[in-house]
């Protein structure tokens, strides 16, 4: 599935009624579109109603030779290249500057034979922070780093005018408790930035909508648009150099660019997630209100990314995790190119003439194609050496293929030169070395076997990676607050590949048949995986069995009538997909026996789902019951549910595990 495509449901007795047959768009306070819609300067190229989708996509070709980095130089007045002369002057490239000791330092053969051929070695840090830190790298020269207790802007070399915007954009995460120790971080953008400015990858798996997911976005924009600074300064100030030397001159010192010219891809899941980060972007470019920074295309920019409130459907009743990831434009499939050059921002610009691209694991998909097919492009990926991937978990909930399509097609060699100076492309670069230079920054809601695979299969940073492994100690059944007795049942499996089959075997063999009598009717089965909903499908099917279905993709009146036949119990089981929850958040009412095919992927639908059953006959039931599968190899999701020492003996022990929650707490 791709995003939240499914339409929209409702029924009149057991569940909301929903007007409009389009995913919930929440309200959301001070939406990134608000703060952006202050800022109508200009009101060029809206030849479209963005609302009604674009008939052909619109790239900026109007400002393309001045957004040029071939034919621009670097403004005196502005500082920078004063800084880009220091920088190269200082003891002959060992500058303190991170940007410029990554992307200077030449890796010799051996060492790309080495990173190929070893395994990594790791170490752990426990940072006051982050908390549990793995660090791993190939390398010998293997150093952990240490968390900066306090951080001076001005010893992190951050190109001009960050080093001022900062603190501004950023007070609104700051408390008095942060104030005295340090003027412009949270503590955990301290620690997070640190990382990211020291260039290592970076997986960090407790991202919330909630409560640090803009912390977050901030740190990484910041990061992003340093990287982009900087280097746009070094080719700027290089190209005056190459126009003021000799001719017959050696130009080699002047390598300062990839094949392409993008250097940064953020991927993320929603409109609303890109209209944030262009307006950070904004306000860390704008000194002050004196100096606004020329932004083209902004009107058009703000009606295909910004959201209509007269468009929204009724404020329903959601959990706020809801609200906050589904807040603003929730269309999932986009991509926009933005050129950053001196005091002025390029929205819509050409991927080649991109120095920042931002889309949707979707959005990037469509461009990139498919083996065979005529109309392709990834060369544009070919030099990307940041690559930034937040909000992670809701991919699994759209379409993970995307992203697995995304990371074997990065840091390729290009097949068409696209008009570059050889002279002036990095020796990495035409090396087909990019890929060990690429910072991947991986943000995600949650541990997933999935995401943990691209981190560690498709990430090569010579520098390193650092992952944040900390362990749930208590777990969502703590927060069940109905009285229900949760019997875990163990199947055993001999590998990862043959877990499907075997848990579709156990269920079949050991659990269907328990609850095939009447008595045990009101039996909702939530099923994680499409592909395994479609199997059961299929088997009640065959069986002749007495059930309802739904799933993502079920049609508004297939939904009603389902969730009507459910709650009489017209129906004796329900079968109810993850996604389908994930993005309608519906309360189904009857639910008197649950059965987790397999443990949910995020672990408060865990207590989610069992808190349905209080919807219920008004009252405690004795006959309610709560069954969940787990194999070996769920000991992530195991953990996240039940805590870590419960899943230390559940998987030690190879007997059913019985728990009962009173409640209040566990």
């Amino acid at each position: 599935m791709d995003g939240g495509g499914s339409q929209e449901t409702g029924e009149a007795e057991g569940g909301e009624e929903d007007k409009n047959d389009v995913p919930e768009e929440e309200e959301a306070t001070d939406t990134a579109e608000q703060m952006l819609s202050q800022e109508q300067a200009d009101g060029t190229d809206i030849s479209c109603d963005p609302r009604h989708g674009v008939i052909e996509e619109f790239t900026d070709v109007k400002h393309e030779s001045e957004f040029s980095l071939e034919t621009n130089f670097m403004e005196e007045e502005s500082g920078d290249c004063n800084a880009d002369r220091r920088d190269s002057s200082s003891s002959q490239g060992l500058s303190a500057d991170p940007f410029k000791q990554h992307m200077d330092k030449e890796l010799e053969e051996k060492e790309i034979e080495k990173m190929s051929a070893l395994p990594k070695t790791s170490s752990q840090s426990q940072w006051p922070r982050l908390g549990q830190l793995i660090f791993s790298s190939t390398l010998e020269k293997h150093k952990t780093l240490k968390a900066d207790k306090e951080v001076d802007v001005k010893q992190l070399h951050l190109h001009k005018p960050l080093e001022s915007t900062w603190p501004k954009v950023n007070k609104q995460f700051l408390s008095a408790v942060d104030k005295p120790l340090d003027s412009s971080f949270t503590p955990l953008q301290r620690e997070l930035f640190c990382i990211m400015n020291s260039y290592q990858d970076l997986f960090y798996p407790e991202r919330n909508a909630l409560t640090n997911g803009e912390e977050i976005r901030h740190t990484y924009c910041l990061h992003a648009l340093n990287h982009v600074l900087k280097a746009n300064a070094q080719v700027l100030s290089n190209n005056a150099k190459r126009r003021d030397q000799k001719p017959g001159t050696d130009t080699d010192d002047h390598r300062d660019q990839g094949l392409t010219r993008p250097k940064v891809l953020m991927i993320v899941p929603f409109r609303e997630c890109a209209l944030r980060i262009v307006h950070i972007i904004i306000s860390l470019l704008e000194v002050n209100d004196k100096k606004k920074i020329d932004v083209s295309n902004k009107k058009r920019f703000k009606g295909e990314f910004g959201s209509d409130p007269d468009e929204k459907p009724p404020n329903l009743k959601r959990p706020e995790d809801y609200e906050a990831i589904f807040a603003g434009n929730i269309d999932d499939h986009f991509r926009i190119g933005v050129a950053i050059l001196q005091k002025s921002m390029r929205l819509y610009a050409p991927f080649y003439s991109s120095d920042i691209i931002i889309a949707s694991p979707l959005g990037i998909r469509t461009v990139i194609g498919a083996e065979g097919e005529k109309k392709r492009d990834f060369d544009f990926l070919s030099s990307i050496e940041i690559l930034i991937i937040d909000q992670a978990d809701i991919y699994l909930m759209q379409n993970w293929e995307h992203v697995l399509h995304l990371m074997k097609h990065i840091n390729l060699l290009p097949l068409d030169s696209h008009g570059v100076d050889f002279s002036r492309v990095r020796m990495l670069s035409l090396n087909n070395w990019s890929k060990y230079y690429r910072q991947t920054l991986l943000f995600s809601a949650l541990q997933d076997p999935q995401i943990n695979s691209v981190f560690n299969k498709h990430c090569f940073n010579y520098v390193g990676q650092v992952a944040v492994r900390n362990v749930p100690l208590t777990g969502s059944i703590s927060h069940v607050v109905v009285q229900l007795p949760h019997v875990f049942r163990r199947l055993e499996a001999d590998s990862v590949s043959s877990v499907i089959d075997a848990r579709f075997q156990f269920f079949i063999d050991k659990v269907l048949p328990e609850y095939r009598d009447a008595i045990m009717s009101h039996t909702l089965i939530y099923v994680p995986s499409y592909f395994d909903y479609v199997r059961l499908r299929n088997y009640f099917k065959k069986e002749d069995l007495n059930f309802t279905h739904i799933c993502e993709y079920t049609k508004k009146a297939a939904v009603c009538r389902a969730r009507r036949f459910f709650l009489k119990g017209e129906k004796q089981f329900l079968l109810f997909t993850e996604r389908f929850h994930f993005y309608k958040r519906y309360t189904i009412k009857g639910i008197r026996n649950l059965i987790f095919y397999e443990l949910p992927t995020y672990s408060h639908f865990y207590s989610e789902i069992c808190n349905m059953l209080k919807a219920t006959d008004n009252g405690v039931d004795a006959t309610w019951t709560c069954t969940a599968l787990y194999s070996k190899y769920d000991a992530q999701k195991l953990a996240a549910v039940v805590g870590i020492d419960r899943t230390a003996q559940m998987l030690q022990s190879k007997k059913n595990v019985h728990l009962f929650v009173t409640g209040e707490n566990d």
